[in-house]
């Protein structure tokens, strides 16, 4: 009655690890590991994870051979940032018939960033019974904390939210996405004038929108890089950032809606300097003020314990591309995950 559920994790990188951790802390059954990094192929993956016990599942460059061989039920892929990165495992995982939880930033809510995408995945995963989604620190620290607090809200007139971590933490992928190491020409040239990337909370802009059931007017972002007078070095990257190019960029977007709130987010993700720390920091404007600080977030460890924390609620929720808000808020664990099933 209460067998555990089987997991692929595909990509077992600095994220893969914590969370091939986490799932077995929290009673899953890892079925498969799929990664490309020669470095990693055919390693067992609960060394990789640094478990004290193997678990008898070598990581694989053959994602195809994984999902076919493996039975699972769950795939979480953490690979990518962007839902044009992001597909081919998306899509593999809905071919099979495998629910999938991402941790790409733009899966939160990729209906107007990605639609013809998101809407393929959402008819490929209901033909074959299965539930997509994206998730991570966003879901909580983006999403519905700012809810919640919402909730003990008689009046909203503005929603400021700032967030701060370190792309080190979350592979090159991300880095390069936040330009991370282009010149201040090269920046202009290949993020701030590229219409194809959206920030982050753009998307966690229209995830609160849907949630309060606000109707956007427009949305504007700002794309600008962030710099430093020394020379920082990135072991993301394999190079040090000279001094004066970007480390990373901020995003500002601005969210108008007909219903009369504005949403006014700022995202910094960049390569940190010795005395730079990740932040958090949203403040309700309206009757009454309120202001949340997080200090200090461990943005990687919240972003993987929220996808853990989800899988029940992936794997109870209808087929197709279903975006968080659409499920109840993330919920703490306290006993193994098949036992949270409906």
């Amino acid at each position: 009655m209460y067998e555990k559920i089987r997991v692929i994790q595909y990509g077992c990188g600095k994220m893969g690890r914590i969370l091939l951790r986490y799932l077995y802390e929290k009673g899953a059954e890892i079925v498969g590991a799929i990664d490309t990094h020669p470095d990693l192929v055919g390693h067992d993956a609960g060394q990789v994870a640094g478990l004290p016990v193997r678990l008898n599942v070598p990581i694989s460059d053959d994602a195809e051979q994984v999902f076919a061989d493996s039975d699972a039920q769950v795939a979480v892929i953490a690979i990518s940032s962007l839902m044009d990165d992001v597909y081919p495992h998306l899509e593999r995982a809905a071919r099979h018939g495998v629910n999938a939880i991402t941790t790409c930033e733009e899966a939160f809510y990729p209906w107007t960033t990605s639609p013809h995408i998101t809407n393929r995945l959402d008819r490929l995963a209901k033909d074959t019974f299965c539930t997509l989604c994206g998730s991570g620190y966003q879901d909580v620290f983006w999403g519905n904390l700012i809810a919640v607090l919402a909730g003990a809200t008689h009046q909203i007139t503005r929603i400021e939210g700032l967030t701060s971590y370190n792309v080190e933490d979350y592979g090159i992928a991300l880095a390069e996405v936040h330009g991370a190491g282009l010149s201040l020409e090269e920046f202009d040239r290949q993020i701030a004038q590229s219409e194809s990337l959206p920030s982050f909370v753009w998307n966690s802009n229209e995830w609160l929108c849907a949630r309060f059931g606000w109707t956007i007017r427009s949305m504007q972002q700002e794309l600008v890089p962030t710099t430093r007078e020394e020379d920082t070095p990135s072991e993301t990257l394999g190079r040090t950032i000279p001094a004066g190019h970007a480390t990373g960029m901020t995003a500002i977007v601005t969210t108008e809606t007909y219903q009369g709130p504005a949403i006014v987010t700022q995202s910094v993700g960049k390569v940190y300097g010795p005395d730079e720390v990740d932040r958090n920091e949203w403040t309700i404007q309206g009757e009454p003020n309120t202001t949340v600080t997080i200090a200090q977030p461990a943005t990687e460890e919240l972003t993987c314990a929220t996808i853990v924390n989800r899988i029940p609620q992936l794997l109870d929720a209808p087929p197709g591309f279903v975006t968080t808000d659409k499920m109840p808020i993330a919920t703490y664990r306290t006993y193994p995950l098949q036992f949270y099933l409906l």
